[in-house]
């Protein structure tokens, strides 16, 4: 099992900061959370001070990716085989780490360009989480949820979180492509008992914002529901309609962001118990629903 134990954390930026409070906290029920950044949203799902982080600035895009690890032998173990596959690290200051609310952190890209950070020691924030619809996220060991990254290089950035990272292939789903092209797959990835903490979709150019979707999960149908409702109401567009995956039997629908991506509101996520797992392709994204007929075009593939 790879060191690194869940999502930990996701950054984002954004030039529509007023649609994304509204978004975030009215819409979709984050908690408000605290940090260091004058002007920025910090979205709270549980005892971590925030789990997602929106900060102004020209243009929506993804800013880092944070994995956590358990200790600082975990993190150096992280670092020393980053570097051994010849990729630059940084490690972030004392001062840069107090930012994101963590004991240490490193910092690196991987082979599509998605800015990387690991780290351990995350400062708690033990004051009930007060989220403004009364819904619970489900979190704990396994992270955040889910985020699903663009990769221009599919098979060197499946290679370097596979044999790099350690993180565990859980599954594929194969794109319909041409035969000169060859088979393409977005392949799914996990780290806990979450399916998939992480999947990497082939896309032919990377550009902003880096980013096809995010999960968060939550404890019952009924917040799903609830969601929904609130989404439609308020107006913002409903990506695909509520259905249940295939792979991670999420029940979920999918809402665009201001920032021309996907968040996955779900429900029911599979646990995995590693032990009989196998690696499966899927034929299908869905047992029923989830219609993307209405979607608009992400701004990833635009």
């Amino acid at each position: 099992m790879s060191d690194i134990k869940s999502l930990g954390y996701i950054k984002i930026q954004t030039d529509d900061m007023d649609r994304w409070r509204t978004f975030a906290f009215d819409v979709l029920g984050f908690a408000e959370g605290s940090g260091p950044e004058p002007g920025a949203l910090y979205l709270r799902m549980d005892e971590r001070t925030a789990r997602i982080v929106v900060v102004p600035g020209d243009s929506d895009r993804v800013v880092d990716v944070g994995w956590e690890v358990r200790d600082h032998a975990a993190l150096a173990r992280v670092r020393r085989s980053v570097e051994a596959a010849g990729v630059a690290v940084k490690v972030l200051s004392v001062e840069e780490a107090d930012a994101r609310r963590a004991e240490e952190v490193i910092a690196f890209q991987d082979p599509s360009g998605t800015s990387v950070e690991v780290f351990h020691g995350p400062v708690l924030d033990h004051s009930p989480v007060v989220t403004p619809h009364g819904d619970r996220f489900v979190t704990g060991a396994q992270g955040l949820g889910h985020v699903v990254l663009p990769v221009t290089d599919p098979e060197a950035t499946f290679g370097f979180y596979t044999e790099v990272l350690g993180f565990l292939p859980r599954g594929a789903f194969r794109l319909p492509t041409p035969p000169e092209v060859g088979p393409m797959r977005i392949r799914f990835l996990g780290v806990n008992q979450r399916h998939h903490s992480l999947a990497l979709m082939p896309v032919p150019a990377g550009k902003d914002p880096g980013l096809i979707h995010i999960m968060v999960e939550v404890d019952t149908l009924d917040a799903v529901g609830r969601a929904l409702d609130r989404v439609t109401r308020e107006g913002y567009s409903v990506s695909s309609t509520l259905g249940r995956h295939t792979n991670d039997k999420m029940v979920s629908f999918y809402v665009r962001a201001p920032g021309g991506w996907d968040i996955e509101y779900g429900t029911d996520g599979m646990a995995v118990d590693e032990r009989y797992y196998t690696a499966e392709e899927i034929t299908a994204d869905s047992y029923w629903g989830h219609d993307w007929s209405g979607s608009e075009p992400l701004g990833v593939m635009s």
